[in-house]
């Protein structure tokens, strides 16, 4: 497959109900209030209000808007790399206290001093923002260690990339998670470019559904555009690991539209592919075509929906670059000597 093709209807999929109105509209505010927010801090980088590296999630707002519909707030833990802020928003954290983490202010979530790739929030289970490629495979398998031995019932919901599915550590923490059956799903966010390198060029098998195959933890491969799809094989693969099964692999085909950074210029995309993917299968718009054309919401509904939204986030930046900045003696805390 090369990475400007449309993929297929992918593989080991079942047939997937469709959600209920209720859950339609939730997913298509959340997935918009992401796409909003990393527009916004996308513009105030550019601004210099924003320092530092900054990873944009745009484009694959159904990964984690499907996945943390089906998991148990506040019981299930999850973990991710540095691309971060559609994970938190989805967790339902506080638009302000997120942006203003961007703009190191003292009430940003990791008071100023994580910034956009280390937030976390021990009050949701959120445990990173992880700036090492790869890491958060083995700490996120830590998490379901300590839930087993704990015996908490909880799942560790595990995000990594397709460029960090080549990482050794990746494999070792498969390993130790069948050995001791641990409640981890792992989320491949598969967007066909690892930095700046497609997967056809960097990796000698691309389906990362299989990667676990080795260690017998069974995988599935699912349209990371589709909320609907992302959802049913979520709910499916956390009570698979809540069941004492060990770990499971979602592979989610999805596509970034940004670079991989607000460094990356992604010159080594063409136009076209970007603009295929955007015009013919934007997660967001899916849903809103759909509920349209259900006659759940009506033109002006959509309207009301992008105006409360574009609110929240205007509220939010304006609040990130008024709120005070830590104090110099924050520079002590925290630090372990």
């Amino acid at each position: 497959m090369t990475p400007s093709t449309v993929p297929s209807r992918p593989k080991a999929l079942s047939n997937v109900p469709g959600l209920t109105s209720e859950q339609e509209l939730a997913a298509y505010h959340e997935m918009l209030l992401i796409r909003r927010f990393e527009e916004k801090a996308g513009q105030m980088y550019g601004m210099g209000q924003i320092a530092g590296f900054l990873h944009l999630y745009i484009g694959r707002e159904a990964v984690v808007t499907g996945i943390t519909m089906a998991t148990e707030k506040g019981k299930d833990s999850q973990i991710t790399s540095y691309r971060d802020h559609g994970h938190m928003l989805a967790l339902g954290l506080d638009p302000n206290g997120i942006m203003a983490e961007l703009t190191r202010r003292e009430s940003g979530l990791s008071k100023g001093k994580g910034g956009s790739m280390h937030m976390f929030s021990t009050e949701q289970r959120f445990y990173g923002g992880n700036g090492i490629v790869g890491a958060q495979a083995s700490l996120g398998t830590g998490l379901a260690f300590a839930s087993k031995y704990k015996g908490e019932g909880s799942v560790s919901i595990t995000y990594i990339g397709d460029g960090a599915a080549n990482q050794g550590q990746v494999y070792e923490s498969f390993n130790m998670a069948k050995l001791w059956s641990l409640p981890v799903v792992y989320v491949i966010e598969n967007n066909r470019y690892g930095m700046g390198t497609s997967v056809d060029r960097s990796s000698a098998t691309t389906d990362f559904y299989n990667r676990g195959a080795s260690f017998n933890i069974p995988g599935e491969q699912v349209d990371g555009r589709d909320v609907r799809m992302v959802y049913d094989a979520a709910k499916r693969a956390i009570e698979y690991a809540r069941s004492g099964n060990g770990p499971f692999i979602l592979e989610m085909m999805t596509y970034r539209y940004r670079g991989h950074s607000m460094s990356d210029p992604g010159k080594y995309r063409k136009r076209d592919e970007v603009d295929m993917w955007r015009q013919e299968r934007d997660p967001i718009e899916q849903v809103k075509m759909r509920l349209l054309e259900a006659g759940i919401l009506s033109d002006d509904e959509v309207k009301a929906i992008e105006s409360e939204v574009r609110a929240v986030v205007a509220k939010a930046a304006d609040f990130a670059t008024t709120a005070p900045e830590p104090a110099p003696s924050e520079l002590w805390t925290d630090v372990v000597i």
